[in-house]
């Protein structure tokens, strides 16, 4: 289940308010003594994180299934996407949140309310090592100033009455980020002598690809090296972006001329980047992109301008 993308949090009674995490969106399946963990779009990454995956099997349940993010964080306690692609350097710990329970030991929970999978859920996870990602107190606004204080990403409302309805996004669930964040696919490059300049980005609008600029800045050494062989292994001679060339380059250079496209390298849209930006421009470009980290976790295909 999905949340949708709104510019304020709803208020009223029915609903509840909790920390969007900045990690990977993951499901816990426990059954007996076997654990899984899967990724948004259903990859088995049990092995990529075993201490989460060790923290499930200690759930008090024989059989249980559990929604959640797993979250890397900084020696200061913030969470940072960035650090998920490199938690086991020193001073990085790697923790699973969860805040949904849907299955429970042969029940099926999903159409249950909210409020009575939570109430499950706090009991199952009790001195596991999975961490509760619990309904935060306060208004909406007090919630909201709150988490920009803190440096969180931002804040997810629940109707505390609503269902679980698997593959939908929902408006019973409504997201709301503080930063300015955007998952968009890498549909090609700018060469360098090393390894690649930029990164040209973009987003589905239906079956189309549509470019959103360029995102030169935030690669550390290791990202760029660690993409540029992916990209290697992408390569292909269309571009796949239905909106290029641009008629030109905007004032803040996002557009991409004619006369660019043949220094350009492309690649096919499998690749999915975490970029944060400035604003949009009126022509539906990124200002001041930055890259964050890959998402291995979203299909390119899924990608939408929120």
């Amino acid at each position: 289940m999905m949340a949708t993308r709104a510019a304020a949090l709803p208020s009223g009674a029915e609903w509840s308010y909790e920390v969007k995490w900045d990690g990977y969106r993951a499901q816990a399946a426990k059954n007996g003594d076997a654990v899984l963990l899967a990724s948004r779009n259903l990859k088995d990454i049990t092995r990529q994180f075993p201490s989460v995956a060790a923290a499930v099997s200690r759930l008090d349940a024989a059989t249980a299934l559990v929604d959640g993010e797993i979250v890397a964080l900084d020696a200061s306690g913030r969470p940072s996407f960035q650090a998920l692609h490199h938690w086991s350097v020193e001073g990085l710990s790697l923790v699973y949140y969860a805040f949904d329970l849907l299955h429970l030991n042969g029940r099926d929970l999903t159409r249950r309310p909210l409020d009575e999978r939570r109430a499950a859920l706090r009991d199952v996870v009790d001195d596991s090592g999975v961490l509760l990602s619990d309904a935060l107190p306060g208004t909406p606004s007090q919630i909201a100033d709150a988490v920009q204080e803190l440096g969180l990403e931002g804040v997810v409302a629940k109707k505390r009455r609503s269902t679980y309805a698997p593959g939908r996004r929902s408006d019973a669930w409504v997201k709301v980020r503080f930063a300015q964040h955007q998952e968009l696919v890498i549909g090609g490059y700018k060469p360098s002598a090393a390894a690649f300049d930029s990164l040209i980005v973009g987003y589905y609008d239906g079956a189309k690809l549509l470019c959103a600029g360029k995102v030169r800045n935030g690669f550390t050494p290791a990202a760029r090296a660690q993409i540029f062989v992916a990209l290697h292994d992408l390569e292909t001679p269309r571009c796949p972006f239905a909106n290029l060339p641009s008629s030109r380059s905007s004032h803040w250079g996002e557009g991409i001329t004619a006369e660019e496209m043949s220094a350009l390298r492309w690649v096919k849209p499998k690749l999915v980047a975490e970029v944060s930006f400035a604003e949009w421009t009126r022509d539906g470009s990124l200002r001041h992109a930055a890259f964050i980290g890959l998402r291995d976790d979203k299909p390119a295909r899924d990608v939408r301008r929120e």
